[in-house]
């Protein structure tokens, strides 16, 4: 992706479409898109070289991702990676708040014993991961330990209206778990979380998620100015 991403051969026993929108949107949720010097655009020649395939699956497939918010195709212009605005994301993690807050309310109903004590594993797990030496490995367990509040609801409809949103959330939480000694309280906060969900008080569970999603949008605000100056396509939509 011009560069800015290193993509896999394709395993031909996939489904070739499915396969290559999993891997150009893995690629990207891959990508630190909110740093400053990060690489938007991406070449569909580059990328057919890199998998190995024809263009035409290229195209297919970032058709998909532009109806998922992740890619914006302009003509005679090329293909960008989508990066929010500062007020974007803060609206963003407001949805998201309301929702996973709703997840924890319902995990803590749904949820068995085992999957809570899963659950404080990986929270440790987490904890373990020292954020100075892998803060790429520490941001990952961050984000895997809220993509499962979703599924320990155990409802499918609310876990398929996060889905995208999620991709969105997976770059936001990526950079910012780097920022401001957001990772120790984040360890803090999850630790705290899951005590509500294994005491199966929904109100504490449900309160606890929603104000850690806030404090994100907090920091964000305050933060994050930059991206409103270097945001998404506009440099190539006025270029």
């Amino acid at each position: 992706m011009a560069g800015a991403v290193s993509l896999k051969p394709v395993d031909v026993n996939f489904t070739l479409k499915d396969h290559i929108y999993d891997v150009l949107r893995d690629a990207i949720l891959g990508t630190n898109i909110y740093d400053e010097d990060a690489d938007l655009r991406l070449d569909e020649r580059k990328m057919a070289e890199q998998l190995g395939i024809s263009r035409t699956p290229i195209r297919e497939a970032l058709a998909r991702l532009e109806q998922n918010g992740l890619v914006q195709i302009l003509p005679r212009k090329g293909v960008y990676i989508c990066r929010k605005t500062r007020d974007e994301v803060m609206e963003m993690i407001v949805v998201w708040a309301a929702l996973e807050s709703m997840a924890a309310r319902l995990a803590t109903q749904e949820a068995t014993d085992a999957e809570v004590r899963a659950l404080r594993k990986l929270a440790e797990k987490h904890a373990a991961i020292d954020s100075d030496d892998d803060i790429e490995a520490y941001s990952q367990a961050n984000i895997r330990f809220h993509q499962r509040i979703l599924e320990l609801s155990k409802c499918s409809a609310l876990k398929e209206t996060t889905d995208t949103l999620f991709m969105h959330m997976h770059a936001v939480r990526r950079r910012a778990i780097g920022e401001a000694n957001r990772a120790e309280r984040s360890v803090a906060d999850h630790m705290a979380i899951v005590d509500a969900l294994e005491a199966r008080d929904a109100e504490r569970a449900e309160t606890l998620v929603r104000e850690h999603s806030m404090r994100l949008r907090a920091h964000i605000r305050k933060t994050w100015i930059e991206i409103d100056d270097n945001s998404g396509t506009k440099n190539a939509v006025h270029s």
